[in-house]
């Protein structure tokens, strides 16, 4: 695998597009100058994360004696529920009350940027080709920016969507976000069955 086809791979798993929704819906509430600070934020924090899953990934799950399922099935869990709060939305917002009135690490970070599937093709690159870890690490920073730049224009897009256009298009992805949580958990599931000790 090229680099290119490596950072093409990882931009089309951390899904930018698909979550324009998402992030809109979280940060509509804050100035538009505390937005790109908190986005900024949230983006280095989940480059962060999936450098380390890169780097060391596979060697902190087994100090934990955790498997690669249970963060998919854990993962799954989590966008579930966002899922569900974005079809039936509370008067309060997606993720309740947030200190400050301002998400931080979860969801945007993780799971949404920094996902179990991100984090899983980060950390098969990792342990299949160990001495191309450079070469990976560049992968990721490409599609990193690639999808921060994507992320960084979804202002941009609410103005021109509208609030109905938005609430119709965060009510669609929410139940297209229940679909791939269901289908992460049921992976995450059946990789455990058939690798759990009968």
């Amino acid at each position: 695998m090229t680099i290119t086809s490596a950072a093409l791979l990882l931009f089309l798993i951390l899904d930018p597009l698909g979550n324009i929704p998402v992030f809109l819906s979280l940060l509509r509430k804050l100035p538009p100058r505390r937005q790109r600070v908190v986005l900024a934020r949230e983006l280095l924090i989940a480059l962060a994360v999936l450098m380390m899953f890169l780097w060391g990934g596979k060697y902190a799950l087994e100090v934990m004696h955790l498997r690669q399922e249970s963060v998919s099935i854990a993962g799954g869990i989590v966008l579930f529920l966002i899922g569900i709060r974005m079809i039936f939305p509370r008067p309060e917002g997606l993720m309740g009350e947030l200190p400050d009135g301002e998400p931080f690490i979860v969801p945007m970070a993780i799971p949404l940027v920094a996902g179990p599937s991100g984090m899983a093709a980060v950390m098969l690159m990792g342990s299949e080709d160990p001495g191309r870890l450079m070469d990976w690490s560049i992968a990721l920073l490409i599609a990193w920016g690639a999808t921060a730049a994507i992320l960084f224009s979804a202002p941009l897009l609410y103005r021109l969507m509208g609030s109905r256009a938005l609430t119709a298009v965060e009510r669609l992805m929410g139940m297209l976000l229940v679909a791939i949580s269901v289908q992460m958990f049921l992976d995450g599931l059946a990789t455990y069955l058939q690798i759990a000790p009968r």
